[in-house]
Parts: structure tokens; C-alpha cells; sequence
């Protein structure tokens, strides 16, 4: 009796994982690759190197494969992976929501730049941007609002999982918002009908349309939110909202068009602009 061929190492499957992805147009094979055999052995991916040459179980083997033929469709890695690390903590990631994306965190560092106790953020998605703000400003009430019902139950179970408190309201911007805040955050949907085509598989075909784009030309959000967020604001109080590269002048001059005023528009770390800032007038 022949014997029985050996189990793949962790080194092949990563191997033959890396040139199947790349085959399939995957930009960064190699680290989703690592990110993905990582997981699927439950083992921390920088320590993924001293277990390469470790048996591959058959139930991390299969884990392997279906995380693989996930990505090689397109999938998102967050959503495979059901999280994605976002100012040093994790957050839960579905189909429902936007995956947290790096630039994001621009908005939150001008938004701790300054004291805050109440912020309100607007279309909140996973909640990483409201949840990073409280859980470093331990002091901070705050609010999220969305329209997907979905969505809402992804950052209640964030806020639970971080321990952090929020409350989240089931709103179309301002329409369910009562009250005054002295910070209000958003990362709207802005990205224009005729640009969806153009996007990324991983983002056109896994992310929620309803976060991404507004059906026209990308600033329907801003005029709600420029023509809303004056009722809302404290006197003297922020508005930081998240833009798409090209929309700086557009998005602030609908807030100096609303009375706000200290208007300016903030680069990411690729110098495109990302934030536009502005304040409630003080009387």
C-alpha cells in the first residue's frame, strides 16, 4: 500500500494562494494572502513566518481555500475576515457597511485636535469614527444616525464590543436628531453616479451603494448636511466632513454659503483634499 501524499505546508498554500490571486487582478496578493492564511490558522499575521513550515490542519486548509476563493472574486478582506483595524482597534465589518478606510483617520485627528463634549456623526456606518472619538475622549457623549437599519446593529455591536457608550438613531441626516452638539462628523456618501463604474470590484460590487454614492453628483449630502447643521451646532461649534479629492472648493462653499465660517479644507496623507472644516458662528 502506497503511502499517503503529506499535507501541504502552510509555505505551499501561501505559495499557490499568492499566484492565485494575483491571476485574478488582486492588487497586494501577497499581504491579503498572508492576512487571510493567518487567519485561518488563529495565528497573530506577524508571527505568520515561524509557523510556514508547521502541518497545515485540514479545517485551516479548508478555511484557507474559501477565504481564498472569496478574494479571488473580489471580496473585500475586511468582510472576509469580518473585521478591520481602524485608529488601533478592531471593528466589525459586513456587507452592510463601509469598510473604515485609513484616510478617514484625518477626520478624526482634527476632530481631537480640539475639545469636544457632544458629537454628533452623521451617517455612521460601522461607527468607527464616533466610537474612536469616545473612546478617546472618555468624557464625550455622542450620537450616530443612519438610514440602513443594518448598518445601525453593525455599530451597536462595535460600540458593546469596544465598551464604549453611544446612541445610535435610525435617521435620514437630521430628520430623528434633536438637540445641540459643539462637534458634528461625517463621512458621506460622494462619490458621483457616473464615477461608480470606475471603482474598484471590491468596492462597486461588495460595498453598499447607499454609503458610496447619492445617485447624482456626489454633493447631495453636503447640501443637506450645510443646510441642517446650523440647527444643530452650539455657537462656535465644529463641522468636520470627509470629501472625496476633487470637492474641497464645492463642499465649502456650501458651508460659507450656510453662515459657517472659518472655512478650510484639510489634505490627507497624499496631500488630496480630504476635510473640509468649518464652525457655527459664535451668536
Amino acid at each position: 500500500m502506497s503511502a499517503a501524499p503529506p499535507s501541504p505546508t502552510p509555505a505551499l498554500a501561501l505559495r499557490a494562494a499568492v499566484a492565485r490571486l494575483a491571476a485574478a487582478g488582486v492588487a497586494g496578493a501577497p499581504r491579503d494572502a498572508r492576512l487571510l492564511l493567518a487567519d485561518a490558522m488563529g495565528v497573530d499575521p506577524g508571527r505568520l513566518t515561524l509557523h510556514l513550515h508547521d502541518a497545515l490542519p485540514p479545517e485551516a486548509a479548508a478555511r484557507f481555500e474559501a477565504a481564498v476563493a472569496a478574494r479571488a472574486g473580489r471580496r473585500p478582506v475586511s468582510q472576509i475576515l469580518g473585521r478591520r483595524a481602524f485608529w488601533g482597534r478592531d471593528f466589525r465589518v459586513t456587507a452592510d457597511v463601509l469598510d473604515p478606510r485609513p484616510e478617514t483617520e484625518v477626520l478624526v485627528a482634527l476632530a481631537l485636535a480640539e475639545p469636544f463634549s457632544c458629537v454628533l456623526d452623521l451617517g455612521t456606518g460601522t461607527g468607527a469614527i464616533l466610537l474612536t472619538l469616545l473612546a478617546e475622549r472618555p468624557g464625550a457623549a455622542g450620537v450616530g444616525t443612519d438610514v440602513s437599519p443594518a448598518a445601525l446593529a453593525v455599530a451597536r455591536g462595535n460600540a458593546a464590543a469596544l465598551g464604549v457608550a453611544a446612541d445610535f438613531l435610525l435617521s435620514d441626516w437630521f430628520s430623528g436628531v434633536t438637540g445641540r452638539f459643539d462637534l458634528i462628523v461625517s463621512n458621506p456618501p460622494y462619490i458621483a453616479l457616473a464615477e461608480m463604474a470606475a471603482l474598484s470590484p471590491e468596492v462597486r460590487d461588495h460595498e453598499p451603494h447607499l454609503a458610496l454614492t447619492d445617485g447624482g453628483d456626489g454633493l447631495a449630502a453636503y447640501r443637506a448636511i450645510a443646510a441642517g447643521a446650523a440647527a444643530h451646532l452650539a455657537p462656535g461649534g465644529r463641522i468636520l466632513l470627509e470629501i472625496g479629492p476633487t470637492q474641497g472648493p464645492a463642499v465649502a462653499a456650501l458651508l460659507a454659503g450656510a453662515g459657517f465660517t472659518g472655512v478650510a479644507i484639510h489634505p490627507d496623507l497624499d496631500a488630496r483634499d480630504r476635510v473640509v472644516a468649518a464652525r457655527a458662528p459664535l451668536a
